[in-house]
């Protein structure tokens, strides 16, 4: 029952993106001064920035995501990634994106075409060309990869660490959505791809795991309304999805099975004066896939039947997120929280297998000038295991600066 595929928030890295990207900017230009004549104008903006992380840590955690805190990397055991204390420096997240808008008959056709340098999966811990949007949005309908509506990207705080509060949901995935309300206040429907990955446990050396195979027969069903309000909004967001997988090994135990995943978002934000309260709580079961830091979706269980001695059960899960962000004034802002992420591991996973994660930071920024923005946050993570009793954490101070740069291009019009 135990099966593993790659997560779709971690796509393979892109290669030649600067003439890529150089390529589709020129092709847009051109396009645009054609075609802005059949009605209205087009603007294309040319957009990114360039970013430098570097600090200390006092903690251990996975050479991999060395600029980042994910309490999933962590240690799992005493010295699993060496020694304590570490200086790091990165760029990863450095970015370059192309926007367009162009008036049509049938409304704005809106493109986003967007990467980044942080690398993941086979290229995690390198400075690689990364995909983050590739979508477009015409009238009601929209289509690529972006953000999932399960999602709310407005809860992220103005923070400079790159990964991001544990317990929430962030996920860029590839859609067909449809939104029959917009605007402050929204309503959104989407198709997404389909994904999920299982924990192997005590059982990962079993030589029949190895004939599993898995099927996702249905694409993933999300939606999410906002409620504009006053003081900010509110919002809700929910998700579906069904995860299959095939024993192809005739042994006499058949290790078939199935799962349905399901998860409710509630989020908000919250003006007050000068500050924003940006709140999280999400729940449910084999969505970890969806997560910002979290580790497999199925797990398995124990049955005591010989002819199926192992189930998958999608796991149960809660998240929550609680930042706060002032802008003191045009020069300073600040922001400080905390985030987590529980699990309830079955018996079948190992007594080291990831269980609670802890996130917490706090930053002062500054911004001298229009576009330029700089200073220090400290940062901290915390992981619990299922049953062993170990736990393990990290301290860091980082100081990061981002200088933003952007031109738009108009054509057409009246």
């Amino acid at each position: 029952m135990i099966f593993a595929i790659s997560n779709p928030r971690r796509p393979k890295p892109a290669r030649g993106v600067a003439v890529v990207l150089a390529g589709a900017a020129l092709l847009g230009a051109a396009w645009g001064a054609a075609h802005a004549e059949e009605k209205g104008k087009t603007s294309l903006e040319l957009y990114g920035f360039a970013m430098l992380d570097t600090g200390y840590q006092s903690g251990q955690n996975h050479p991999d995501w060395f600029d980042v805190v994910r309490p999933t990397k962590l240690p799992a055991f005493e010295g699993e990634y060496g020694e304590d204390g570490e200086w790091f420096a990165s760029v990863r997240q450095t970015r370059l994106g192309v926007k367009s808008n162009t008036d049509t008959a049938l409304g704005n056709l809106y493109t986003i075409f967007e990467f980044e340098l942080f690398g993941t999966g086979v290229d995690a811990g390198q400075t690689t060309f990364r995909l983050r949007h590739a979508y477009g949005e015409l009238g009601r309908w929209g289509a690529g990869q972006t953000w999932s509506p399960f999602m709310d990207i407005d809860v992220f705080p103005n923070s400079v660490e790159y990964w991001g509060p544990n317990g929430m949901v962030f996920f860029r995935n590839v859609q067909l959505r449809f939104m029959p309300i917009k605007g402050d206040t929204r309503l959104t429907i989407a198709l997404e791809r389909p994904g999920a990955s299982a924990d192997q446990g005590d059982f990962s050396d079993r030589i029949q795991l190895q004939g599993i195979t898995t099927n996702f027969p249905y694409p993933d069903l999300s939606a999410e309304y906002r409620q504009a309000t006053g003081f900010g909004y509110v919002e809700i967001a929910g998700i579906v999805r069904y995860m299959e997988w095939h024993d192809q090994v005739d042994d006499g135990d058949d290790l078939s099975g199935d799962a349905m995943g399901w998860g409710v978002n509630l989020t908000s934000n919250i003006k007050l004066g000068k500050s924003t309260l940006r709140l999280g709580a999400v729940y449910g079961e084999g969505i970890q896939n969806y997560m910002n830091d979290a580790p497999a979706d199925v797990g398995p269980r124990i049955t005591g039947d010989p002819t199926h001695s192992l189930e998958g059960e999608a796991l149960p899960m809660l998240g929550i997120t609680a930042f706060i962000d002032t802008n003191w004034n045009e020069r300073m802002s600040t922001t400080i929280g905390y985030s987590r992420l529980d699990i309830d591991t079955t018996d079948g996973q190992s007594a080291s297998a990831f269980e609670v994660g802890q996130y917490a930071l706090a930053n002062v920024m500054f911004h001298p000038v229009k576009n330029v923005m700089f200073g220090p946050e400290i940062q901290w993570g915390k992981r619990e295991n299922a049953r062993d009793g170990f736990s393990s954490d990290d301290l860091r101070v980082q100081f990061s600066a981002k200088y933003n740069f952007g031109q738009t291009f108009n054509f057409g019009g009246k």
